[in-house]
C-alpha cells in the first residue's frame, strides 16, 4: 500500500453549489455521463450536509409513502425526493430523480418539480400512479427505486473528513473494507493490536489511503494579507479540534506504534512527498482556481498548473495558515487561497502538522462497521479491540464525525455489493 493521501477542496465562504462540489460520491464526469443511482443520490445529500432518510419501495408500502408525501408537503422540518421510471408517465427518458412540491388529498395527487424544465413543467400524478413508477428496478444496480426524506442535521456535518471515489479502484478498496477486513480478522490468528493493524494493511489494495480524505477549504485571493475572519478561524479551529482528538485516541498511538516496527510493505507516510503539504495545496488551489473559472472537470486537467505557492502563519496563538497559490488556468491566472488547519502535536511552530495519511487511515478503521471485529477469536483481544474502537468512548466531535463517515461508507458500497451478488 503506498502512503498517498490528498485533500477533498470545499468552497468554505461561498453560499452556492457547483457542480464539482458534488464529487465527493462521484466522480462528477461519470454523473455527466451515465447518471447517478439511489444509493448515490442518498450518499451525496448525506456529505453535502443534510440528514437523510432512504426508502426503496420493496421495504416499504404505498400507504407509508402516502404519509410521508403529507408530512412533508405541509411541514417545512424536511423534503421528499423520488426516484422513479418516466416510462410509466408516458414521458420520455428512464430513471429520474425529482423533489416532491405538494399534496392534493382530494385527487389523491402528488406535484412532481424540478423534472428538466426544458422537456417537462412541474405537473400533477396521480399517487398511486407514481408509486407504480417508484416500484420499479434499477436496471444499473439491481435495486428497487424509491423515496428519500431531507432534513436539516441537527448539527453540522463532517468536519474534516470525507470518503471519495474520484480515483480507480475506489469500489474495490470500499468491498475490502466492508466485506474481506471481517473474514481476514476471522480466519487469521491474531494475537494483539499490532497483528490487527498487520492485517488489515499487508492485504489492503494499492490505493487504500485515497478513500479518505481530508477537507481543504479554499477562497478567491484578495490582496496580499492573508486575512481570516472570524468564521474562518472557527471552522479552523473545529477541525484543529478533530484532528487532535484522532491524535489521543488509543487507535492512533497503536498505528504509530505499529509504524515505527518496519513495516517493509507501507510506505512511511511523514517521509512521502506525496504527502507533504506543498503537493495538497498545489493540487487544491489548482482545482479551486478552476471552479472559480467555470473549469469543472478533472482536478489532474493539464490545463491548469501551480506557478506560485506562498505559506504564511496569520496567528500564531490560533494556528491559522493560509497557503496562497498564482493558478494558471487555460493561460489565465486565477490567486486561490487554501486555509490548512493544524495540529500542536508538541511545543514549538515546526511541530505543528497538517492532517496526514495516519490520521486518516486512523479514523478510516473508526468508519468500519463495529461488528467488523465481532469475529476476531481471542475472546479478550476482541473486548479490548472493540473498546478501543468504540464510539461512544470518544469525545462528542470526534464521535459525530466518525458517525457521519460511516453513513456515507454505507451508502458507498450499497451500489457495489447489490452487483457483486
Amino acid at each position: 500500500m503506498r502512503g498517498v493521501h490528498d485533500s477533498y477542496m470545499f468552497l468554505g465562504p461561498w453560499r452556492w453549489f457547483d457542480d464539482s462540489m458534488l464529487n465527493c460520491c462521484e466522480p462528477v464526469e461519470k454523473i455527466m455521463a451515465n447518471g447517478t443511482t439511489f444509493s448515490k443520490v442518498a450518499c451525496l445529500a448525506h456529505c453535502n450536509g443534510a440528514e437523510v432518510e432512504a426508502f426503496h419501495t420493496n421495504d416499504s408500502a404505498m400507504d407509508n409513502f402516502r404519509s410521508y408525501v403529507i408530512s412533508s408537503s405541509s411541514s417545512e422540518n424536511f423534503h421528499m425526493i423520488v426516484s422513479y421510471h418516466r416510462a410509466y408517465l408516458k414521458q420520455t427518458g428512464s430513471g429520474h430523480f425529482s423533489p416532491i412540491g405538494g399534496y392534493h388529498a382530494g385527487n389523491d395527487m402528488v406535484l412532481i418539480l424540478d423534472v428538466a424544465r426544458f422537456k417537462y413543467p412541474p405537473h400533477w400524478v396521480p399517487l398511486a400512479l407514481l408509486w407504480d413508477a417508484m416500484n420499479t428496478v434499477d436496471e444499473a444496480t439491481g435495486l428497487y427505486r424509491g423515496f428519500m426524506l431531507l432534513s436539516r442535521p441537527q448539527r453540522a456535518s463532517s468536519i474534516l473528513y470525507t470518503l471519495s471515489c474520484r480515483y480507480d479502484g475506489w469500489d474495490t478498496t470500499a468491498m475490502y473494507l466492508t466485506k474481506e477486513v471481517p473474514q481476514l480478522v476471522s480466519s487469521k490468528e491474531i494475537n494483539n493490536i499490532q497483528d490487527i493493524l498487520s492485517v488489515i494493511f499487508s492485504s489492503a489494495p494499492a490505493n487504500l489511503s485515497y478513500i479518505i480524505n481530508w477537507v481543504a477549504e479554499v477562497r478567491i485571493q484578495e490582496g496580499e494579507s492573508n486575512f481570516v475572519s472570524e468564521e474562518e478561524r472557527g471552522r479552523l479551529s473545529i477541525k484543529e479540534e478533530v484532528l487532535k482528538q484522532v491524535q489521543e485516541t488509543e487507535l492512533f498511538k497503536h498505528m504509530i506504534i505499529w509504524l515505527s516496527s518496519g513495516a517493509d510493505f507501507m510506505c512511511n507516510p511523514n517521509l512521502d512527498g506525496h504527502n507533504s503539504i506543498d503537493k495538497i495545496a498545489s493540487e487544491v488551489c489548482c482545482q479551486g482556481a478552476k471552479v472559480f473559472r467555470g473549469k469543472v472537470g478533472s482536478c489532474n486537467a493539464t490545463c491548469c498548473r501551480t506557478a506560485e505557492l506562498r505559506s504564511s502563519d496569520c496567528d500564531i496563538v490560533d494556528s491559522s495558515t493560509v497557503i496562497s497559490g498564482k493558478v494558471i488556468v487555460e493561460n489565465s491566472e486565477c490567486g486561490v487561497e487554501m486555509l490548512v488547519p493544524y495540529c500542536q502535536r508538541d511545543s514549538g511552530c515546526s511541530n505543528r502538522h497538517h492532517p496526514s495519511v495516519v490520521d486518516a487511515l486512523t479514523i478510516l478503521i473508526f468508519t468500519l462497521p463495529p461488528d467488523t471485529w465481532y469475529c476476531l477469536k481471542n475472546p479478550k483481544l476482541r473486548e479490548d479491540f472493540c473498546s478501543i474502537v468504540l464510539t461512544n468512548n470518544l469525545p462528542d466531535l470526534l464521535q459525530h464525525e466518525i458517525l457521519h463517515l460511516r453513513k456515507q461508507l454505507h451508502y458507498l458500497v450499497a451500489d457495489v455489493c447489490s452487483s457483486s451478488t
